[in-house]
């Protein structure tokens, strides 16, 4: 399996005939410079067969009205983020919640609990919740299965999802403000999971969050031999 990061918390996994896209933020707006060309954005979209996302946040949501419309893409995503989405024009869908599975060819999609918030700011200037936050777990027919975080902070029942998914490859959040910082970050992959690799993310996107992943990769300790540290683009086989 081919996984990419783009930048944040925009990840793509490539496997068998699917093509991923987690969170895809990638392109240039009003509130973030970007961190891919638009050249490297437009191929990034390039035959994407699904879209998964944690929550409806601008920053999670990202260019997923764009990439579905352009390649037909299958959205993943809760319940109220699916419906609102709809109403933009999307038309594959297929809506889950916390504590639910959805299976696609060769994989499945199981939503898990995240502690966060999930909104987007109207043309009214109001906050409409968008459902809740979540984390989602992949599992791929002869692949390596893949945690993403989402937005969180720590939380005791991290303890749960090691035991009912048992992820080998965890994608983490570490900027602090919006998440749980680094040190923090750390203790929950010590703690609650038995990762094989690590990919940290959700920083050094906007100036307000932590602009590398030092502290997390040091607060580590000996389990960083399983962090892969990545740039916005580049990608591993897993």
């Amino acid at each position: 399996m081919k996984l990419t990061w783009y930048g944040h918390s925009a990840f793509g996994l490539e496997f068998g005939n699917s093509k991923v896209l987690i969170d895809p933020l990638l392109k240039k707006t009003p509130w973030f410079d970007g961190l891919l060309s638009e050249a490297e954005a437009d191929a990034a979209m390039e035959g994407t067969t699904h879209i998964v996302l944690t929550h409806g946040h601008f920053d999670h949501v990202g260019d997923t009205l764009e990439i579905a419309g352009k390649t037909g893409a299958t959205v993943i995503s809760n319940f109220d983020l699916c419906m609102w989405l709809a109403n933009k024009g999307l038309e594959k869908i297929d809506p889950t919640n916390t504590g639910g599975t959805v299976f696609h060819d060769g994989f499945s999609v199981s939503f898990v609990q995240a502690i966060h918030s999930s909104a987007q700011v109207g043309e009214d200037g109001i906050s409409h919740s968008l459902g809740n936050s979540n984390g989602v777990v992949l599992h791929i027919d002869g692949e390596k299965s893949v945690y993403h975080m989402g937005d969180t902070d720590i939380f005791g029942d991290m303890a749960l999802v090691q035991e009912l998914h048992q992820p080998q490859i965890g994608i983490v959040p570490v900027g602090d403000r919006f998440t749980m910082g680094g040190a923090v970050a750390a203790l929950a992959c010590r703690r609650y999971f038995k990762f094989e690799t690590i990919i940290p993310a959700h920083y050094g996107s906007f100036p307000i969050i932590d602009q590398t992943a030092e502290k997390f990769v040091t607060a580590m300790e000996d389990g960083a031999k399983i962090v892969q540290v990545m740039k916005p683009g580049n990608h591993i086989t897993v």
